[in-house]
């Protein structure tokens, strides 16, 4: 038997048991039968990963980097982008399958799409690591690895609150538009419920008005103002309709939730475009990702702040995880309850994410290396 297929059978009766610790971190016990399984090594294995798009920052750096990461220490790896296509994304599975990819790394761009891939991907005995956005309806999910979604949300809405002075009882009315992520991705839901958690009282009492109306009733409704996509340009079409429609005479806008800086992007754009100037009549905007033409927003005022996910972490993680699996090692996760897919709930490992602001641009993000301070400007 081939070392590569080898590895595989490991990595197929490795998934079938978890064993989950009570308090903190925990492992998925990868075991099959009385014997235990012994591990294979990297230079026979084949990793598939599969990014959605090239067109955001951030699944550039993130593709690169895992890449980086495996290849560096020994794995065959195949890194593949899918222009935000789902049939695209879903023949570079085949194609990865078809090559015999012992792993398969997904960033998946609709979280509904993947089903029959993924049992073809079963049958093969490949091992699927959900990578920052949960596969659904699939009980071919082995792993996931994200950021803690509905933290960044929870970030982004206390912001709002801190920044507003409204648990100091300041009464407002102020005005705010909201926006969702993409209605396909999964994690938009987890951003949105977080921010709306927090937001949502303060809507109920009068103390934030939303003039275009676009205040969903509950989290259920989130996607009657999802962007499709994440698209810069309709949220900058979205942006522009609701001040044209909704924002006459002196009423202007005090506070935008956007969930990404994609997002947050567009809505920029728009508000210029509206003669809105920073420093002066500029609203509060949240953001989300770091990238660098945000942060870069964030130093002249056009952006409040952004929750920081530093994705060389998920990578690192992810990369940690694909060791334990090859080696026939247990697999560390962290939450064994939270992200149910509709079929099952999917062991998870959740990172930490952050708030930058203008302030502390240097300190954290050139401090800790994930920008040049010359990228900047500073």
């Amino acid at each position: 038997m081939s070392l590569r297929r080898f590895g595989r059978i490991t990595a197929a009766l490795a998934a079938t048991t978890l064993t989950v610790g009570a308090l903190g971190a925990c492992s998925a016990e990868r075991a099959g039968g009385e014997e235990e399984a012994s591990g294979g090594s990297p230079e026979d294995t084949l990793v598939g990963i599969a990014m959605p798009t090239r067109s955001l920052e951030r699944w550039n750096n993130d593709g690169a980097h895992l890449d980086e990461l495996l290849q560096d220490a020994g794995y065959e790896t195949s890194l593949q982008y899918a222009d935000n296509q789902v049939d695209e994304q879903i023949t570079q599975l085949q194609n990865m399958i078809n090559e015999g990819a012992d792993i398969l790394v997904i960033a998946s761009i609709d979280g509904t799409a993947l089903a029959p891939v993924l049992q073809d991907a079963a049958e093969n005995d490949i091992t699927v690591i959900a990578y920052d956005r949960l596969i659904n309806e699939s009980e071919n999910v082995d792993y996931y690895a994200t950021f803690d979604n509905e933290l960044v949300g929870t970030l982004q809405g206390e912001f709002i609150v801190e920044e507003l002075g409204l648990e100091d009882g300041e009464e407002g009315p102020f005005t705010l538009e909201p926006f969702a992520g993409s209605p396909d991705d999964n994690n938009a839901r987890f951003f949105f419920k977080g921010a709306w958690d927090v937001l949502s009282p303060y809507v109920e009492e009068g103390v934030l008005e939303v003039p275009s109306g676009k205040a969903p009733a509950s989290v259920d409704e989130w996607t009657s103002i999802g962007i499709q996509g994440w698209e810069s340009s309709r949220a900058q079409s979205e942006m522009e309709n609701r001040l044209n429609s909704f924002y006459e005479g002196n009423e202007k806008v005090d506070v935008v939730l956007s969930p990404n800086d994609s997002l947050a992007l567009g809505i920029q754009q728009a508000l210029e475009g509206a003669g809105y100037e920073p420093g002066g009549d500029w609203p509060l905007i949240t953001g989300q990702d770091a990238d660098e033409a945000n942060v870069k927003n964030m130093l002249e005022d056009k952006q409040a702040m952004t929750v920081w996910k530093d994705t060389r972490t998920l990578g690192d993680q992810v990369a940690t995880m694909i060791d334990q699996i090859v080696a026939g090692e247990e697999v560390e996760v962290n939450d064994t309850e939270t992200y149910d897919n509709g079929v099952k709930v999917v062991p998870s490992y959740l990172l930490e994410p952050q708030v930058v602001t203008k302030d502390e641009i240097e300190d954290v993000l050139v401090g800790s290396g994930f920008y040049e301070a010359s990228d900047l400007g500073l």
